[in-house]
């Protein structure tokens, strides 16, 4: 027995530290040691909760009033949980069941009168808005949604949920089923901002600079509801109403960036409420700004914990997940942040927070990207791919060319290479793509202009196949495959007949700008060259000017090289 009971203060204090899975880890042991003692099972089902695995926190918790079932302790925890996982009838039964044990237990009745005001303001904890008639016709007729429903995922989703409802609860992080529930409850903005009320006004709390965090404003009452008013300053108990005054000299003292004196105002406001999130974040606050981000994640940890003892808005734990994000950007520590704007998701998503998570993940991905460079490594690979091109075997060896560019995705040489197993494989379109990346890396590697032209070629697209031969004559004129490309692509626009021929000349001549060249006097003069020694045009492609006008000539039809 002591070593349960020291297991179960090591989990206490891992679970008031924040370290979710040590908690759980010492209860589980704990357990093992002592499985019929329903105070653990309490206690790992509030770990579990707070580190969002709410299905195992729920078992613990039918777990603790099937040992105890006259403690209403293991009732409150059963409906804290079923109302996180969107089963609030179930909690309001479990709440209900508990109070009968304990009529006056506050945390019971807070938590019920709680579910039932959600279940009154909004009409998706009343029934299941998937279980209607049509219900895939209805989706597939609005715009909206009509897509998603080629996606057998998203359909089995939408089938999940017309059988068990209370886990529309855990989807609601998928915008898609956010979307659905719009179209289906007939709403003309968007679901997000319903569920939004549901979390009530947020706490007039400091914000970090860095990344602001906003929520879409309550929509405007209905006529006929009358505003409820705020409670004066003097209906407030002595303490809040103390709190408050320091709050709001702390905010003034913020706004001007006297973060010493905010503080002592903030802590000040604690010791006179140390039962209000907003105070611990508003400390959380003056950490960030002050750079001390270690306090700052620690002073989050703990508003979230007050928070969550005293059902606080889900709003507020939000923003303190995000400032714990924040404070883990700033540290560099990319995964981290992830989790904690996740986390945050979870409480209430917004716009900002999802661009944040969108950030940190695209950060996670570049830096995966870099430390998967290896350059020795990338050779290895790519010397795999030769041999297996050599063998014919194209398609594996590009499997080991594709390895290479992520092992060094900046030499240029491994796309020329994927690029001609693509040829071999008649996918053009993914050749030129390659060669364009090529050509883009080193403007000089001529062998990756060549093979841009080849492709052009079999695309069917002589024009832009000389442009590609003209650049690598450019860096060599003498490379006689580069000079075999052109001379093949301009004779291949001469298999026409005479009328087709003059068609082209006449349009040509139309041109203004092949007119301009032609009444060129030094054009001429290189023309009547070219014609008289071929040779010389290796000479005159070397000037950009002289090659970019002999090229419009070429593509307009009016001269060609054999």
């Amino acid at each position: 027995m002591a070593q349960v009971a020291a297991l179960k203060e090591q989990g206490n204090s891992a679970l008031s530290a924040g370290n979710f899975d040590e908690a759980i880890k010492h209860y589980t042991d704990a357990i093992n040691l002592d499985s019929s003692n329903h105070v653990l099972y309490s206690n790992r089902s509030a770990a579990y909760a707070k580190a969002g695995k709410y299905e195992l926190a729920l078992a613990d918790a039918e777990k603790t009033v099937e040992l105890k079932p006259d403690w209403a302790k293991g009732y409150s925890r059963k409906g804290s949980v079923l109302a996180y996982l969107g089963r609030h009838s179930e909690a309001v039964a479990a709440y209900e069941t508990g109070l009968k044990y304990d009529p006056n237990n506050v945390q019971l009745k807070d938590g019920l009168s709680e579910v039932k005001q959600q279940q009154a303001k909004n009409p998706l904890y009343m029934s299941n808005p998937f279980n209607i008639p049509d219900l895939f016709v209805k989706l597939r007729t609005d715009p909206r949604t009509k897509a998603y429903l080629d996606d057998p995922e998203y359909v089995k989703l939408l089938q999940e949920l017309q059988n068990n409802p209370s886990k529309l609860g855990q989807k609601l992080q998928d915008t898609r089923i956010l979307t659905t529930l719009s179209v289906l409850l007939d709403q003309d903005t968007r679901v997000l901002d319903t569920l939004s009320n549901l979390l009530g006004q947020e706490g007039d709390e400091p914000m970090d600079t860095e990344a602001p965090y906003s929520t879409p404003p309550p929509p405007p009452k209905k006529a006929e509801e009358k505003p409820k008013p705020e409670p004066m300053e003097d209906d407030l108990p002595e303490n809040k109403r103390l709190a408050k005054r320091e709050k709001e000299l702390g905010n003034e003292a913020y706004k001007k960036k006297n973060f010493e004196t905010a503080l002592e105002h903030y802590q000040k406001a604690v010791e006179h409420d140390p039962t209000d999130i907003t105070y611990q974040n508003n400390i959380a606050a003056v950490y960030f700004e002050q750079k001390e981000y270690k306090k700052c994640i620690e002073q989050c940890e703990k508003a979230i914990e007050i928070g969550r003892e005293n059902r606080a808005d889900f709003k507020l734990i939000a923003k303190a997940f995000t400032r714990i994000g924040n404070a883990y950007k700033k540290l560099e520590d990319w995964h981290s942040a992830k989790t904690y704007y996740e986390k945050s998701m979870s409480e209430h998503r917004t716009p900002e927070i999802k661009t944040l998570l969108s950030q940190i993940e695209a950060k996670i991905k570049e830096e995966e990207r870099k430390a998967y460079i290896d350059p020795v490594k990338a050779e290895e690979e790519k010397e795999l791919g030769n041999e297996l091109f050599k063998k014919g075997d194209y398609a594996t060896a590009i499997k080991h060319y594709t390895e290479a560019i992520k092992r060094n995705p900046d030499e240029a040489k491994y796309y020329s290479n994927r690029a001609a197993c693509y040829t071999k494989l008649a996918a053009f379109d993914l050749g030129l793509k390659d060669c364009d990346k090529c050509v883009e890396l080193d403007p000089k590697f001529i062998k990756g202009w060549i093979r841009k032209g080849h492709i052009l070629q079999g695309m069917q697209q002589n024009s832009k196949a000389l442009t590609a031969f003209q650049k690598a004559l450019e860096l060599d004129s003498s490379n006689s495959e580069a000079l075999a490309g052109y001379r093949a692509c301009m004779s291949s626009g001469y298999n026409s007949n005479a009328n087709d021929i003059q068609q082209v000349r006449a349009r040509a001549m139309a041109d203004p700008e092949v007119q301009s060249i032609l009444r060129d006097p030094a054009m001429r003069l290189i023309l009547e060259q070219m014609q008289n020694d071929p040779r010389a045009l290796q000479d005159h492609l070397k000037n950009p000017d002289i090659a970019a006008k002999i090229q419009k000539l070429m593509e307009s039809g009016l001269i060609a090289i054999h």
